[in-house]
Formats: C-alpha cells, structure tokens, sequence
C-alpha cells in the first residue's frame, strides 16, 4: 500500500471518529479533563497505600475544595469577558472580617443582641454578602465606567481588601465563631445519613429530567439528537456517579467518642452499638445550589448570553446593543457575592476568622477556572469545567500533602499544571477550530 493510501485511510478514520463524536456529543476536552482527574485519584492512590480514596479522606477533600470551587464559578464569568480579578482572596478575607465582626462585637454592641441570638449568623452572613457585592460593584465600576484595565484594578484591590480586613479586626483573630455559622464550613453541618440519600436521589431525578427534556426541546426544533442508547447510557453514569459519591460520604462515621459526648451534653446515654454517619456536607450542598444557579444564568439568561457574547467579540457586542459597561459591573458584582458565600464556608470551616485566611486563593481559583477550559482570550467557558479544575488542583496538593512533598514543592507542581493546561487548550483549540 502507498503513502498516499495509508495517509487516505488515516484520513477516513479520523473524520468518521469526528462524526461519531459529533453525533454522541462527545465533550473530548472534558473527557480528558475527567481522564486526568481519574489519573491522579489513582496515582495518589497507589502512592498513600489505598488511604486516598478512603471515605474519610475524600469527605475531606470536598470540603477543602467548596471555597475555591465556588470562586472559580464567578471567575468564568470574569475571565470570560475578557477581564480578571486578582482580588478575590482579599475580598474573601475581608467579608469573612466583616461576617466575624458581626458576630462577635457590632450586632451584640450595637443592636444589643446578645452572643447565641439565632439572628446574629443570618444578619452576619447577610451583612457579609452585601459587603461582597458592594465592593465587587465598585470593581467593576471602575472598570467599566473608568476604564481602568480590570487587572489594575484588582491588583490595588488585592492590597487594599487584605488590609482592611485586617484593621477591622486590628489583626487579631476572631473566634469562636456561632456554632449555627460554623454548619456551612463541613464537618460541624452534614445532612447525615437519611437526608443525604433524599437529596442525592432527587439530584439524580432531576439530572434524569434535564436530560430527558433537552432531548425532547432538540426534537421538537429539529436538530439532531443522540441515539438512544447513548442517552440511556450517560443517564446511567449520571446516576452511578451521584449516587456512589452520596454512598462514599455515608461510609464516613462519625467517631464514638464524638457521638459519645453529644449523647452526654444533651443528658443521655449512647446506646451500646450505636453509629451514625455523617452525610453530605451543607457546604457541598451549597457548592451545588452555587453551580446550579450559575450555570442556569449561563445557559438560559439573557445575563449569560449577553457575557458570553461580550466576552467573543466586545465590539460587536457594544452594536448590537449590549451595555458592556453594566454588564461589567454586574459580572463583578456576581463574583463580589461570591467571594462574601466562599468566606462564609472557609471562616466557618476554620471555627474563625484569622488574619491569612484566603491567601493565595486568587491564584487557585484564576488556575482552577484556566485548567477547567476557560479560555483567558474570552467567550469560552463552563462552571462545571471550573469545578472539576477546582477539584484537580485540591486532589493534587492534597495527595502531594499525604505522600510528604514539601510545600514549595507542591507549589511548583501546582505552578507547572496550570502552564501545562493552558498549553494543552492552547493546542487543543488550534487543532479543533474552537478558538
């Protein structure tokens, strides 16, 4: 056979795998990106003996992951329109001051509320996410109204933010903070057992559903649709994954001498045998609802349609009518709102506000949206994409942390991974014709 053959046959093959990915719609980046994922779950795996993957140690992974998770949503929509935030670990630190404060000082001062009062969290965590938004509004001002380049303005932010929540706290940590509060930080609010099992069966029911009905809106419009096997298959994965990750979670107990001191603070005695697993965390919890939301102003506003537009050609955008100058504000504002929700999870995840808390996260969440297919020249990007970035740079600090790297190690590692990432989408997007 010649070279020309050979090169006729590859050729073929290539475009009939292009259309059955085309039929299947096959997300190839996200496979990899899962792919990757898998990868390193099993190399730490290996590495830490089969201690990695215990129900105990991905509990606490997906706890670690939820504030940076949650960031990482907002920056797609920042990054997206071609814009960036280097702020969000400062603007974290200082909602989290606020939110402390609140708690511990101005609401019993000035309200006279006193210390337990089961208003004090709502009315700290409220008075947080409007500090949050207030600020991100002003950013984005700034740079849309004042054409500040966002990059400028967030790099001030980033000193300014850091030391203001410093000073409202004159640099002292604050804490303990109202048990209430501290349910949104992980292992002190779970959902138990029971719960957990109702919400991951109607996660799943309402996974089931969406897909169900985007296959019949394609229908109904004409446009191609899976086959259906393809549709019952993805279902059944869909279901496997959020029920298996709700089983794991239930495979973590909560320890005998914990439930024994429960059982003594309420007057009672712990039956012989008992146990009792923790569940879902309400922080998770929290992180979906989060990327629900997202995604739906995404895929179903004119919000997300108008950032996705502004975000592929600005000009055209701003000709077609759209106020790119208030849909910036708007944008940083949704990520001010964010950052306030991302305090609320780390301080009450920490039992307390400290003065280093949020440090560096702005290059976590920046590096998680990037791994998770954000494109930084704008108009591509997903929430789940930023989530599962999230979720591959916890994995691999956390695996790098259980092997014994050394911290500047692990920094390296993480520093190169994102380089990395961006020149395999770099590539990717070349040889695909996506951007």
């Amino acid at each position: 056979m010649s070279t020309t053959d050979t090169e006729k046959d590859a050729g073929t093959r290539a475009r009939r795998r292009a259309r059955l990915t085309d039929t299947l719609e096959i997300d190839t980046r996200l496979l990899g990106m899962i792919g990757a994922f898998v990868a390193v779950l099993v190399v730490f795996n290996i590495l830490t003996d089969g201690r990695f993957l215990t129900p105990r140690n991905i509990f606490n992974l997906t706890i670690q992951t939820v504030s940076v998770a949650i960031m990482a949503t907002g920056m797609v929509f920042v990054i997206v329109t071609r814009h960036i935030d280097l702020s969000v670990g400062a603007l974290l630190a200082t909602c989290s001051a606020v939110m402390a404060m609140m708690q511990t000082a101005w609401l019993p001062q000035y309200l006279g509320l006193p210390l337990g009062h089961p208003m004090i969290p709502w009315l700290a965590i409220l008075a947080g996410i409007i500090a949050g938004g207030l600020i991100g509004a002003f950013q984005g001002w700034l740079t849309g109204y004042m054409m500040i380049p966002a990059f400028i303005v967030t790099l001030g932010g980033l000193l300014v933010w850091r030391n203001t929540g410093w000073y409202l706290t004159t640099g002292q940590t604050i804490g303990p903070l109202d048990p209430t509060f501290q349910m949104f930080g992980g292992i002190n609010g779970t959902l138990g057992a029971f719960w957990s099992w109702v919400v991951g069966i109607a996660g799943t029911l309402a996974a089931l559903a969406v897909l169900w009905n985007s296959r019949r809106d394609k229908q109904r419009h004409g446009f191609m649709v899976k086959p259906i096997w393809a549709e019952v298959a993805l279902g059944a994965i869909i279901a496997v994954a959020i029920l298996g990750f709700i089983a794991i979670l239930n495979a973590y107990q909560v320890p005998e001498g914990r439930l024994r001191r429960e059982f003594e603070a309420r007057g009672e005695v712990m039956p012989e045998g008992y146990t009792e697993a923790y569940g879902l965390p309400i922080s998770v919890l929290l992180l979906i609802v989060v990327a629900v939301v997202m995604t739906v102003i995404a895929r179903k506003t004119r919000l997300g349609r108008y950032i996705f537009a502004t975000g592929g050609n600005p000009q055209a955008a701003e000709l077609s009518g759209i106020n790119t100058r208030l849909l910036t504000v708007k944008v940083f504002t949704i990520m001010g709102v964010l950052c306030a929700i991302s305090a609320l999870v780390a301080s009450a995840r920490l039992t307390n506000h400290s003065n280093d808390i949020g440090t560096l996260d702005e290059l976590r969440v920046i590096a998680a949206a990037v791994i998770g297919g954000t494109a930084l020249a704008g108009g591509i990007g997903t929430i789940y994409g930023a989530i599962l970035g999230a979720l591959i740079m916890q994995s691999l600090q956390s695996g790098m942390a259980m092997v014994g790297v050394d911290a500047p190690l692990q920094n390296i590692v993480v520093g190169s991974v994102l380089v990395l990432a961006v020149l395999i989408d770099i590539i990717y997007r070349h040889r695909t014709g996506k951007g």
